[in-house]
This record gives structure tokens, sequence and C-alpha cells, in this order.
């Protein structure tokens, strides 16, 4: 292969996925649901203790693609593998100690509180002789500091704002405290502020946890800002992945989106910046 192609190309730039075989990947699975075929022959592996944030139109099978990681969809060929096993021949419970989820919508049990629902991340960690513990008690605590919902353990889950309910969903998650971290659209519901803590506290988690984050996300500056790795998808397809100083071009979010954009330096953060064109 002439390398030198692949660099001047900015949409084949899957050469520089790492090649070090990671804890979660996919190989040629395709997916959909139903007879709908969203995603063929895919393969993926995700960087192990990376920031990755999958982006692309809405459609292109983002979602469905983390479903699938994270076994709540199974594919129709192919398998994801779960530390060199399928996923598929963990036990429930095991797969939820390795690895955290944040599915795009999430429904509370009627009358449950916000500690409660926290306090069911710890459910993973549970077995049928053994009680709550200091270190569950310590997780919750922790969890629900860092989404910044204390003040609101008493109050039932159902009288919260959307906002407020989504930090309460991430602060579940937290408690659960492992490895691997998949999150469906976090943001969602989040005004700009929250937004802004949610994805520092990813990435801290990240930088000094040294957890291995996934996420979709809209918004492709903090993808640009937040990830150390990034999942362009297009049309069920993988288009391109890498650093986003690598692989976020205006020639490729043309492509990927349709949005006719110029880069710049992002003057906080030096990461690549999207500027939309004017459009007359």
């Amino acid at each position: 292969m002439d390398m030198n192609k692949v660099a001047d190309n900015p949409t084949d730039s899957r050469a520089q996925i790492p090649t070090a075989r990671s804890r979660l990947q996919a190989e040629n699975v395709t997916i959909g649901y139903d007879k709908r075929v969203i995603s063929e022959s895919l393969s993926v592996d995700i960087p192990d203790g990376a920031f990755t944030v999958i982006v692309g139109p809405n459609a292109c099978g983002k979602s469905t693609l983390l479903r699938a990681l994270s076994r709540l969809l199974a594919p129709s060929a192919g398998s994801v593998l779960l530390d060199g096993k399928a996923i598929s021949s963990y036990p429930a419970k095991e797969v939820a100690r390795r690895l955290g989820l944040l599915p795009q919508s999430s429904i509370a049990p009627d009358g449950i509180r916000v500690a409660d629902l926290v306090a069911r991340g710890r459910y993973p960690h549970q077995k049928l002789i053994r009680q709550w513990s200091k270190d569950d008690e310590s997780a919750v605590v922790e969890a629900m500091d860092s989404t910044g919902v204390t003040e609101l353990s008493g109050r039932l889950v159902d009288e919260l704002s959307g906002g407020q309910r989504q930090r309460v969903w991430v602060a579940m998650v937290l408690a659960q405290q492992t490895p691997l971290m998949l999150l469906d659209e976090p943001t969602t519901f989040l005004d700009i502020a929250y937004q802004i803590d949610l994805l520092e506290l990813c990435s801290e988690l990240n930088k000094t946890k040294g957890r291995t984050l996934v996420a979709v996300l809209h918004d492709l500056n903090h993808a640009c800002r937040y990830a150390d790795h990034i999942i362009a998808m297009k049309d069920g397809e993988i288009v391109a992945e890498g650093r986003p100083s690598e692989i976020i071009t205006a020639e490729l979010v043309h492509d990927v989106f349709g949005l006719p954009c110029r880069i710049i330096d992002d003057p906080e953060s030096h990461t690549p910046l999207v500027i939309p064109l004017v459009r007359k």
C-alpha cells in the first residue's frame, strides 16, 4: 500500500487504526433491526485507555454500532468481542462488571428516588450473600458528587427536568465503576454549561482513572476538543477514524455531513474547530 496516497486522502484514514488488540472490538458484524440492515461486514477496534467519539449524520448507524458493542443488539453475522471472547458468551452480570452503558433513552421505575436509582449501578457487584458495603456507599456518593446531583438525592426522578434526569443516569453508570463506559448521546437535554461539565468529567475519567470511554456525540466541535480518537460514520460504514487533528478536514466534513466549512485551530484547546461557511 502507498502510505503517501493514504495520507493524502482524508476519507481513507483507517490505516491509522491502532494495531494492538483491544478489549472491545467488532469483527465483520452485520447489524440492523428486523430485516433492515444498517451496517454490513463492519469491523472496528476500540482503542484501550482512550476517549473515543463516534460522529456522523442522523441515521448513519452510530447508535446501532454502540448498541451492538454493548450487547443490547445482537449481530446477525460476525461477532463483538470483549476481552477476546464473544460478548454473547458472558453472563449478563459479568458484562455489567466490565462495561457500563448509558443508552439513548432510559426509563426510571415509578416512584424511585435519585439516590436509589444511582445505587442500582452497584447491582453487578452484589452477590446473594453480600450486603451493601462501604465501597458501594463510597461509589454512589462519588458518582453523585461528580455529576452534581447530590442535592437531588432525596428527590423523585419523575419530578426532575430532562437535564437533571440525564445527569442522574450518568451518575448511575459512574457508580457501576466499570473499566469500559459506553455513552449514547450523553449530552442530550443538557444546557451548554452541563454539556461541557459532563465532557470534562468524561475526559477526567479517561485521563486520571484510565477508563476507556466511547460516546456518540452530535456536536463535532465537542468531539474534536475532547476525543482522543474519532470514528466518522456515513450510511452504516466507517469512512475515517483516528486522532481529530489527523482526520477532521473540510473535505471529510463535507463528505460525511454535507456541510461546506473551513477548519481553524481552536484557540483554547488547539484542536480542529469546524466553522460552517455562510450560505447565500
